[in-house]
């Protein structure tokens, strides 16, 4: 019998690998790793799901906004910290908002223009004014002060544009404020502050970010967004602080609140990674299950 020729052998070779590494990659091994995972981490491999009432009602490991049909929360609800994936938690657009602390500028709306789209001007909220507006929402949710270091009181960037951008100061302008609103402060090194109109060109001008007085009391976590977009928990702090509003919409008594923060709460990854976290899903479903 006529040996086969070099180059058909060695196709032959090659196919036997192929048929071979498919085998062993695309079947025995996916389906062991499978196997071990199910009969070890069911719940995990599975994704996590939680139910509620015998229905799939989301995921442990996946955070998932509390709020009505127009956006407003739901105040029997512990809330979620705010998401930059999608329109909220949104899986398919997971992702964070790349804005960084040097962004405190906003972009104000012009009256009357379009972008475009053909879709109205809504003009560019900067990082630091999403912060302060998210700060003052909470403190109005859950009635406590919403301010907090380098915010107006009406919820933007304390943030002025100086004029000339080096030397004595000739014009002031509060850029995040659109006239006719009242500047936060009145007056920079003698100059009159003006409130900033909306089209006009401050670039030229120094940026001067104004810290103000006073301690936050909205936590951190409450008014920025997570780096995934996904994240299910939020701190101790911002589950203490919403724990008073959630008691009295439901009839219990703070402590009864508290203790079921107490038994959501996930301790430091082994003993000593990251801070003491509250997965948000699995308390509100607690909630229900205590109070239908």
């Amino acid at each position: 019998m006529e040996r086969l020729p070099g180059w058909i052998r060695q196709h032959l070779a090659a196919l036997r690998a192929l048929l071979a590494l498919t085998l062993l990659t695309g079947a025995i091994y996916p389906l062991l790793v499978t196997g071990i995972a199910q009969a070890v981490f069911n719940g995990h491999a599975n994704g996590s799901i939680v139910q509620k009432d015998g229905k799939d009602t989301g995921s442990a490991l996946v955070g998932q906004l509390f709020t009505d049909t127009e956006g407003n929360p739901v105040k029997k609800y512990f809330q979620s910290r705010p998401s930059a994936a999608g329109a909220g938690y949104d899986p398919t657009s997971t992702g964070a908002s790349n804005l960084g602390p040097e962004d405190i500028v906003d972009t104000l709306p012009v009256p009357g223009a379009k972008n475009d789209k053909g879709e109205p001007d809504t003009g560019r909220q900067s990082l630091l004014t999403q912060v302060c507006s998210r700060s003052k929402a909470v403190g109005e949710l859950e009635g406590v002060s919403g301010a907090r270091p380098y915010c107006t009181p009406d919820g933007v960037g304390a943030v002025l544009k100086v004029f000339p951008a080096v030397g004595t100061p000739t014009r002031a302008v509060s850029v995040n404020q659109a006239c006719p609103a009242a500047p936060f402060v009145a007056s920079y090194q003698g100059v009159k502050v003006e409130c900033g109109k909306p089209g006009e060109d401050y670039a030229a001008g120094r940026t001067v970010p104004i810290r103000g007085t006073g301690r936050a009391v909205v936590p951190a976590d409450a008014v920025t967004a997570g780096g995934s977009g996904l994240d299910p928990h939020i701190s101790v702090a911002y589950a203490d602080l919403q724990a008073a509003r959630v008691a009295k919409e439901r009839g219990l008594t703070r402590d009864q609140v508290m203790t079921l923060i107490k038994r959501n709460t996930t301790g430091r990854a082994l003993g000593f990674m990251g801070e003491p976290a509250v997965n948000v899903l699995e308390l509100n479903l607690a909630l229900d299950r205590l109070t239908p």
